[in-house]
C-alpha cells in the first residue's frame, strides 16, 4: 500500500468521500487521489515522492507557479507581524486599490473569504438594487454551491453527474432562471417573460471546459440586462486577471454592473471579492444596509499574498503566459493527431481544455456528450508519465508562467505517449 493509499483510507473515516472538496477525489478518471505533500514551481511531489508538472495548479490561483520566492516572501513578512485581527488593515485597502486599477468597471470592492460567499452575496445586493428576486444563469455555469446558484450547475457537480444537490430547496431555487449558454433565443424569450434582478455568468466559462462566448453575445447580454432592467454581473472568479489585466471583460470589451474575482486575488490563499460601481457598492453595510459579514474577510495574510501576486502580472507576463499557452494548445492538437485520436482544443491566455470530441462544444449539453471515459483514460496515462491533468472533463487547464518551452516539451512528450496508450 502506498502512503496516499494509507492517507485515503484513513481520510474516508473522518473527512467525507475522503476530500474536502468533490473533484478532488479524482473519482471521474477512475482512480483514487494523490496526496500532495510539498510543490515548486510548476511541479507538486506526492507524500510518496513522485513528482508531477501541474496544471492544476490549485485550480487557478498560482499563475506565478508554487512557493514563488516574492509571495511567499511578503506572506512571511506580514506572518511575523500576526495572522489575523478583525480589524481593518492598510495591505486591503492596497489590494483594493490594485483592483480598481486595473478594472474599469470596478470602483469599489468588497472582500470575501471564497468565491461562494462573492457568489451570495453579489445576489443580494442585485436583489436589493432592483427590488426584484429572480436571478437568470447558464446551464453547466458554477458560481459556488450557494442554494440558489446550485441548479444545473457544471464543475464539480457535472463531473458526479448530479443535476442538483439534495438540501437545495424548491423555495431557494424558484427564482433562478436556467438558459442555454450561447443560446440567443433562449436570452432574450427568458428576458421578455420574466423581470431579473440579475444575468449572472462567466464572460468565458471555464467549468463546463472552456467554452467562449460566441460572437456578440456578451454584448446580447449587455443589451438584454439593460433593456430587461436587471443588473449584469461577471463571475471573473477563474478569468480574472489570468486572461488578461483586465479580465476577460477587459478583452471582451463589456462591462458588468458588478464582478465577482476569486483565485488569484488571493495568491494562493483563501480570499474572494466582489466588486462595481460606486452606488452600487455603497448600498453594502455599514455604507447601506445590504447586511453581508465574515471574520475573515480582508484577512492580512491573503491580501498580502494576492497583492504581491498582482504585482508581478504586468503586460509582458500576460503575453508571456498567451504564447506559452498557444504553444502547448498547438502541441496537444499536434500530438492527439499523430496518434489517431479526435481531440478539440479550446484555450485562451492561461485556460485551455482538451475536449475529447470531434468539434469544440458550445454549451453545456455538448460538453456532456464527450468521450468521458477515453478522457478519464488519458488523464491516467498522463499520471503515469508524470502530468498531473485536472481529473474532470469539464475543468479547464491551469498553465502558468514557470511553465517554460521546456516543461511544455515535457508534458507533450507525456500526451504524445497517452494519446498513444488510449488510441490503440
Amino acid at each position: 500500500m502506498t502512503r496516499s493509499d494509507e492517507l485515503y483510507a484513513r481520510a474516508c473515516k473522518v473527512l467525507p468521500g475522503g476530500v474536502n472538496s468533490p473533484v478532488r477525489a479524482m473519482r471521474s478518471i477512475g482512480r483514487d487521489p494523490l496526496f500532495i505533500a510539498k510543490a515548486h514551481g510548476c511541479e507538486i511531489v506526492d507524500v510518496d515522492g513522485a513528482a508531477y508538472i501541474d496544471y492544476v495548479c490549485s485550480w487557478g490561483p498560482m499563475i506565478l507557479g508554487h512557493a514563488d520566492r516574492d509571495v511567499v516572501e511578503a506572506i512571511e513578512g506580514a506572518t511575523e507581524l500576526g495572522t489575523s485581527y478583525g480589524a481593518p488593515t492598510e495591505v486591503e485597502v492596497q489590494l483594493a486599490e490594485a483592483i480598481a486599477d486595473r478594472v474599469p468597471s470596478i470602483e469599489m470592492v468588497r472582500m470575501t473569504s471564497s468565491g461562494t460567499e462573492a457568489g451570495m452575496s453579489v445576489l443580494r445586493l442585485a436583489r436589493a438594487a432592483t427590488g426584484r428576486d429572480k436571478i437568470l444563469k447558464f446551464a453547466g455555469a458554477y458560481h459556488g454551491h450557494s442554494d440558489s446558484l446550485l441548479v444545473d450547475a457544471g464543475s464539480g457537480l457535472a463531473t458526479l453527474a448530479v443535476p442538483g444537490s439534495p438540501g437545495v430547496t424548491t423555495g431557494s431555487s424558484k427564482d433562478t432562471i436556467v438558459v442555454p449558454w450561447n443560446d440567443r433565443d433562449a436570452l432574450i424569450a427568458a428576458c421578455t417573460e420574466h423581470e431579473f434582478a440579475a444575468l449572472i455568468a462567466e464572460p468565458c466559462p471555464a467549468n463546463m471546459g472552456l467554452v467562449p462566448p460566441a460572437d456578440g453575445f456578451l454584448e446580447l447580454l449587455r443589451e438584454q440586462a439593460d433593456a430587461n432592467g436587471a443588473l449584469l454581473i461577471f463571475d471573473e472568479v477563474i478569468s480574472g486577471f489570468r486572461v488578461a489585466r483586465g479580465g476577460y471583460q477587459q478583452l471582451a470589451g463589456v462591462t458588468p454592473d458588478l464582478t465577482m474575482l476569486g483565485k488569484i486575488v488571493g495568491g494562493g490563499l483563501p480570499a474572494a471579492a466582489y466588486a462595481g460601481r460606486r452606488e452600487l457598492m455603497e448600498m453594502i453595510s455599514p455604507a447601506g444596509d445590504v447586511y453581508q459579514a465574515g471574520t475573515l474577510s480582508g484577512n492580512p495574510l491573503a491580501m498580502t499574498a494576492g497583492l504581491a501576486t498582482l504585482g508581478k502580472l504586468d503586460d509582458q507576463a500576460y503575453s508571456v503566459l498567451a504564447l506559452r499557452t498557444h504553444d502547448l494548445a498547438n502541441g496537444l492538437a499536434a500530438a492527439a493527431a499523430d496518434a489517431g485520436v479526435e481531440v478539440s482544443i479550446v484555450s485562451e491566455c492561461g485556460l485551455l481544455t482538451i475536449f475529447f470530441a470531434s468539434s469544440a462544444p458550445t454549451d453545456y449539453e455538448a460538453a456532456k456528450a464527450c468521450d468521458l471515459e477515453t478522457h478519464a483514460a488519458w488523464c491516467r496515462a498522463l499520471l503515469e508519465r508524470g502530468v498531473y491533468a485536472p481529473p474532470s472533463q469539464f475543468e479547464a487547464w491551469f498553465p502558468s508562467l514557470v511553465h517554460d518551452d521546456a516543461v511544455i516539451e515535457r508534458t507533450l512528450e507525456a500526451a504524445r505517449g497517452a494519446f498513444e496508450a488510449v488510441g490503440r
